[in-house]
């Protein structure tokens, strides 16, 4: 099961009316207009028609579309004058994030107008073009017919497939965790870090939750420090399948069961485990749901019920960064607030600074909250 929209796209061609499936994970609708694009075509004319929202349907040599890709990068990513009014005061870091975003969202559909046709065994019919179908059949399933599809979301698609051979290195799991196209990948190891130095509460070395496991990291974590039985959930198809893999991969499904949840499973645990999304902000796309949370909502649904699924002295880990509360998209005094409100209390926290390179890049737009970014583990009890 996928997220993408399947819808139909349209384009003249040889001076014939055609069309086929339309695939995008990101969820963006077929251009409107599509024009047949092929080794001839330059650069400047193909930035100038995807700026415009025209498609452009390539034809050509497959490592030639890829360059251009790279072209149209180029262009989209050429830093523009700012233009502000004297005394116009700086942007706010708030309002810093939202132009980064919207600025991400008009890059992410220019580049995607750089089209490309597949077979229904997911070939693609370009000369030099490399054998995708394994890497499109682990995100997409079975087609039934050919489609068209982006060239930067099947780069994609390539990039996850190697991701999911190769595996990331967990340093505190001692093992490599193979993660899907469309879960979060545990690239920023810093919340495993803390999830592997806290000391169990009383009991859980019996019974644990882990709330939206992904790619089953946490879950495997526990069980190698210990404790008896995880019950870890998703709702997500692509996660389940994918913690299930990796469960099995590191000899955990004795310890480890992954059942599809909203949030909670039946019952009470002495230790109940969640890292939800740590932006409350809107999505641009399904594959960023693990990233961005509108409102905060599985973080808010997470504390609702906490306390209904804990056991008596049982703790709740919530892990979360504070990216959110420097960017000013939500205050310590609301996080606070809804922890009081939900019958929980603060027992302690464990904190560490995040060691990814845009932490340390002051080129990236939002570089002040990144580097003043802390994530911590929040133990949490019942007042």
């Amino acid at each position: 099961m996928t997220n993408q929209v399947q819808s139909t796209i349209h384009w003249t061609e040889d001076g014939e009316e055609r069309s086929a499936n339309w695939r995008s994970e990101s969820n963006m609708p077929p251009p409107r207009r599509v024009v047949v694009a092929d080794d001839t075509t330059s650069a400047d004319t193909a930035y100038r028609l995807a700026c415009e929202g025209t498609g452009l349907l390539w034809r050509g040599d497959f490592q030639n579309a890829r360059q251009l890709l790279q072209a149209l990068a180029r262009r989209a990513d050429k830093p523009k004058k700012a233009h502000r009014n004297k005394g116009q005061a700086k942007p706010t870091a708030t309002e810093a994030f939202h132009l980064h975003r919207q600025a991400q969202s008009q890059r992410a559909r220019t580049l995607g107008m750089l089209l490309l046709p597949f077979e229904a065994d997911h070939s693609v019919p370009l000369r030099r073009a490399p054998d995708v179908r394994e890497a499109c059949l682990e995100a997409h399933g079975e087609a039934d017919a050919p489609y068209v599809a982006t060239m930067r979301e099947l780069l994609g698609l390539i990039g996850a497939h190697e991701w999911r051979k190769k595996g990331v290195e967990i340093p505190a799991l001692g093992e490599r965790i193979h993660p899907y196209y469309g879960v979060f990948s545990p690239v920023r190891g810093e919340y495993i870090d803390l999830v592997a130095k806290a000391q169990l509460p009383a009991g859980a070395a019996e019974l644990a939750f882990d709330i939206g496991t992904g790619t089953g990291v946490l879950a495997a974590l526990l069980a190698q420090r210990g404790v008896k039985r995880v019950i870890a959930t998703d709702q997500d198809p692509r996660a389940l399948a994918c913690a299930r893999d990796n469960i099995k991969r590191l000899r955990a499904d004795g310890p480890v069961e992954v059942i599809e949840a909203d949030l909670f499973p039946q019952g009470r645990a002495a230790l109940v485990v969640c890292n939800p999304p740590w932006v409350p902000a809107r999505a641009n796309s399904p594959i960023e749901h693990a990233v961005y949370d509108p409102d905060s909502q599985m973080l808010k649904g997470f504390l609702a019920g906490l306390a209904d699924h804990l056991e008596p002295g049982g703790e709740g880990w919530l892990l979360l960064s504070d990216l959110a509360e420097h960017l000013g998209l939500r205050t310590r005094e609301a996080l606070l607030g809804w922890i009081d409100a939900a019958g929980l209390k603060v027992l302690g926290r464990l904190e560490v600074k995040p060691h990814h390179p845009k932490a340390a890049d002051p080129a990236d737009p939002l570089h002040a909250a990144r580097a003043a970014e802390v994530t911590s583990l929040w133990r949490l009890g019942v007042k």
